[in-house]
């Protein structure tokens, strides 16, 4: 079945301004109509979505599936049954593979692939050098033709400044956005979680935010200089949402996007919960903390290794300026850099875990307990730094309801409260700091071209 009537819930398509209760007609995989007590054609399976959000199908641009030559941390299959439950109807493959996507061949193996094995649309971003290895810009040209839709080397980060200009040059050639890891790698050396209070406390080495902020002023510069778009993945310091909303007022092409472990979450997590809910508690979530008792929060112990991601986790100062940036449209997009890793990778010393968590079937939840239940931002305005925004950067036609356009779909209870456990996730690896923790928002259905591939109603009836 391709085709579905949702019926009697609030439809919020910031694309074209739509906010209100109404139907949503699908036909043969696109939006036939929206509107108010519309028919129901003959042999069309109708859903209630009264009391949920019907909105266009979320977009996440910047995911890890590990596919080719990392299978074992997540694959195409897991990754998009991960997306799905998450509520995306779209994903976006980062190319830090083994081998990289560096070339049309292997663009063509993760397409192929994704279409076989796939539940939700796929996109491929192409690398900017050859092996990510930051020497030789990589053939953009033959991996625009292969279908990428942007560059990036991310997990590493290009430190010639020359070279990234060509890279830019380039870039705006073939219209394809560039997405910059910023990481300044002299700054940085061999820190593992922010330079702050806590990494000395801890006796763990530093990773100053300007380390972040250095190449994202680098980036801004060369956006001015090329007009090429230039994209900051993962933004985490107060500095780098500083720059690009100066940037933004000048007319600069660059732009940001953040995830939401880095506006939840503080360097006092590495810490342990104690320590974290001491120092941090009181301020997350105040629409749930009035029902709270100590007793319903998580522990964790101090050197959890799931706390540790690139860019680390940041102090609370830095942590209000991207929640500020969100607000304010310097940041515009929100991902979830879902990064994973086999457990015995992540069991091991702090200093020599790998960097990253998984977040695709989580972030939806905690953007909207921290920026909608909060009353930072709209619910339309949340839900456009899912869909439109993503779709406008990388040139998709995704994130709107139009009549005509892909019916993806995503339907959302915001305040459904669950509470995320290990054994419910579908990602391969289980490397994530939010199990156990009691959340509020939550997908019931995904959509994607007009089939629905993932609903919390059937997982409950097979269950």
């Amino acid at each position: 079945m391709n085709s579905l009537l949702l019926t009697g819930g609030r439809v919020v398509d910031p694309a074209n301004d739509f906010d209100s209760i109404a139907d949503v007609l699908i036909l043969n995989g696109k939006i036939s109509a929206v509107g108010k007590k519309l028919s129901t054609p003959a042999g069309v399976e109708v859903f209630d979505a009264i009391g949920k959000i019907v909105c266009p199908g979320l977009i996440d641009l910047h995911v890890h599936f590990r596919e080719p030559g990392q299978t074992a941390k997540e694959n195409l299959a897991t990754g998009t049954a991960a997306a799905a439950r998450g509520g995306f109807t779209s994903v976006v493959c980062m190319p830090n593979t083994s081998p990289a996507i560096d070339n049309a061949g292997t663009v063509a193996l993760i397409r192929e692939r994704a279409e076989r094995e796939g539940i939700v649309n796929v996109f491929v971003t192409g690398a900017i050098t050859k092996g990510i290895a930051g020497e030789e810009l990589a053939p953009i040209g033959g991996l625009k033709k292969a279908g990428v839709v942007a560059i990036t080397d991310d997990g590493h980060c290009i430190q010639n400044n020359d070279l990234m200009r060509r890279a830019c040059e380039y870039a705006k050639m073939f219209d394809l956005p560039l997405m910059d890891h910023c990481q300044d790698y002299s700054l940085v050396t061999d820190g593992v979680m922010h330079e702050g209070y806590w990494n000395i406390v801890l006796g763990l080495r530093g990773w100053p935010a300007a380390g972040e902020e250095m190449i994202v002023a680098r980036n801004i510069l060369l956006a001015e200089l090329t007009g090429a778009k230039v994209h900051c993945q993962h933004l985490s310091a107060a500095g780098s949402v500083r720059l690009i909303h100066e940037a933004k007022k000048r007319g600069v092409p660059v732009s940001g996007e953040a995830c939401p472990h880095h506006f939840t979450l503080t360097d006092a997590a590495v810490a342990g919960s104690e320590k974290f809910w001491a120092d941090d508690g009181k301020n997350l979530f105040p629409t749930l903390n009035a029902q709270r008792s100590t007793a319903d929060l998580p522990s964790w112990p101090a050197y959890d290794t799931n706390f540790k991601m690139n860019p680390p986790l940041r102090s609370a100062r830095d942590r209000e300026a991207i929640l500020e940036g969100l607000a304010d449209g310097t940041i515009e997009i929100l991902c979830s850099d879902h990064a994973p890793h086999c457990d015995y990778e992540k069991e091991v010393e702090f200093d020599y875990a790998p960097f990253g968590i998984t977040g695709l079937e989580v972030e939806l939840a905690l953007s909207l307990m921290q920026l909608v239940h909060t009353k930072r931002l709209s619910l339309a305005e949340m839900i456009a730094k899912f869909t439109v925004n993503p779709a406008r950067l990388l040139n998709l036609n995704k994130g709107t309801l139009s009549v005509g356009a892909d019916a993806d779909v995503t339907v959302f209870d915001p305040d459904c409260e669950w509470v995320f456990n290990r054994a419910d996730s579908a990602s391969k690896s289980k490397n994530n700091p939010f199990f156990g923790w009691k959340l509020k928002g939550k997908a019931v259905a995904t959509i994607v071209a007009g089939k629905m591939v993932w609903s919390e109603q059937a997982e409950l009836v097979a269950a």
